[in-house]
């Protein structure tokens, strides 16, 4: 097989066979290929597309370039959720208990954050000596005990896709829908899990800016799970402000907390719900939706969801004090509050800007070497068509560098926007899609 040949069908808007995907996939992973080949590759798909076909032999030639996770010594269904990254973004935090609690195990891998998307193990490991690096006997003892285990990806998941993954990062090749699909379902389906339920944002603050475009990236991941023999279905929700109140590690985990005790904001809630709802429908642990709504909030409500997180806090070493006390958790050691200067409706809050607001003050990683200061971060008290009175509080900024935190104050003014009028509704889920395709709400 030739590379030139590869390269010179699919310029050519032909269809790559899967021994063509393979050999590229295995070759290039190996380090067979040289760079300036593969781009050719990527950039020929970058304009050509791939069909359904090719997609799905992508996905599994990169899911078969390392481990895949055996999960068949955990009892039952075993369950995971995906989101696509966004700003606030704690939904795990609240929703793996909510759904151990009901008795469909869990077993995820999460990854941590970069840039302006926080990362679940980061707000994790704000809470005193919890541990993601779990061996594969420790994860699965855990979920067989407790049906939750959270752990850090190992390196040896689809390690084409990282490697393909930096060379699409340089080369202007990483927005082609075929090739986002099959870096996230490709390392998905290396994790061992029976059902996964994707979480597909769109907004300011999501990877997908626009309802089509995140449609379209929904619909590609389900075929590719379904194609795969796991049951995939994924919500289209909002990120064009961030999820719920609270942005930044310690200030998420208090905010989980809260929610876990059935004090959360309502996006988040209704978030949790839905993606919960869909999980026990797949772990075949409700009949309907409806169903799976009630129970989820009876775990909330008798207080086992609250229970549940504790114990997964306990199983994985960290201080569960810090649970039950929340004051016990990082502090920032100065707060600055940011006012409304007139009276009205606030018309915009950018995701995308807050996370980089709360990236600069420590909250995030600029690259994978920073370090993250975990009591930084940012506390809404407004949100998108709320109304809000001269001098009230729209957020507060916790920060342990005064600089930092003047620089941030300024930069809201540009960032969050209040009108005369109400120009708008709250809009949490935009729409589903599963194996009979998309409905939109």
């Amino acid at each position: 097989m030739d590379m030139y040949e590869i390269i010179k069908k699919k310029r050519d808007g032909n269809e790559l066979t899967s021994e063509d995907i393979k050999y590229f996939v295995k070759n290039y992973t190996k380090g067979n290929i040289p760079d300036y080949q593969a781009s050719a590759l990527l950039m020929a798909i970058f304009f050509n597309k791939m069909n359904k076909a090719e997609t799905l032999n992508l996905t599994n030639a990169m899911l078969k370039s390392g481990e895949e996770i055996d999960l068949s010594s955990i009892n039952g269904i075993k369950v995971d959720k995906h989101s696509t990254g966004g700003v606030g973004d704690k939904t795990t935090l609240v929703l793996a208990p909510m759904v151990a609690a009901c008795n469909l195990p869990v077993a995820k891998m999460s990854g941590r954050g970069l840039g302006h998307t926080g990362g679940t193990l980061d707000k994790l490991e704000s809470i005193e000596n919890f541990s993601i690096d779990l061996s594969k006997g420790e994860f699965i003892k855990n979920v067989n005990d407790i049906k939750l285990a959270v752990a850090g990806q190992t390196s040896n998941i689809a390690p084409a896709d990282k490697k393909l993954y930096a060379l699409r990062d340089v080369t202007a090749t990483v927005d082609n829908i075929s090739l986002i699909a099959s870096s996230i379902m490709s390392k998905k389906l290396a994790s061992g899990s029976d059902a996964i339920v994707l979480d597909v944002k769109v907004g300011s603050g999501a990877f997908m800016k626009t309802l089509e475009d995140a449609f379209e990236l929904a619909k590609e991941m389900v075929d590719i799970g379904n194609g795969m023999n796991r049951d995939t279905m994924a919500i289209i929700s909002d990120m064009d402000e961030p999820l719920g109140y609270a942005v930044g590690n310690a200030l998420e985990v208090k905010e989980a907390v809260q929610t876990l005790k059935g004090h959360g904001p309502e996006d988040l809630v209704e978030l949790c719900l839905s993606l919960g709802s869909r999980l026990l429908l797949l772990g075949k642990k409700v009949k309907n939706l409806e169903e799976g709504r009630k129970l989820l909030m009876s775990k909330i409500e008798d207080g086992s969801a609250f229970n549940k997180f504790k114990q997964f806090i306990k199983n994985q070493g960290g201080n569960v004090e810090q649970i039950e006390n929340l004051d016990l958790l990082p502090k920032s050691n100065n707060v600055m509050h940011f006012k409304a200067k007139k009276t009205g409706y606030i018309s915009q809050m950018n995701a995308e800007e807050i996370g980089r607001c709360a990236l600069l003050l420590g909250a995030g990683r600029k690259t994978i070497e920073s370090e993250i200061d975990m009591s930084a971060g940012i506390v809404l008290n407004k949100k998108k068509f709320e109304k809000i009175k001269k001098g009230e509080i729209i957020a507060s900024l916790h920060g342990n560098d005064k600089d930092k935190l003047k620089d941030t104050l300024n930069r809201l003014e540009k960032i969050i926007k209040i009108s005369s009028e109400k120009i708008g509704e709250k809009k949490i889920i935009y729409g589903t899609v599963d194996k009979d395709g998309i409905k939109k709400i």
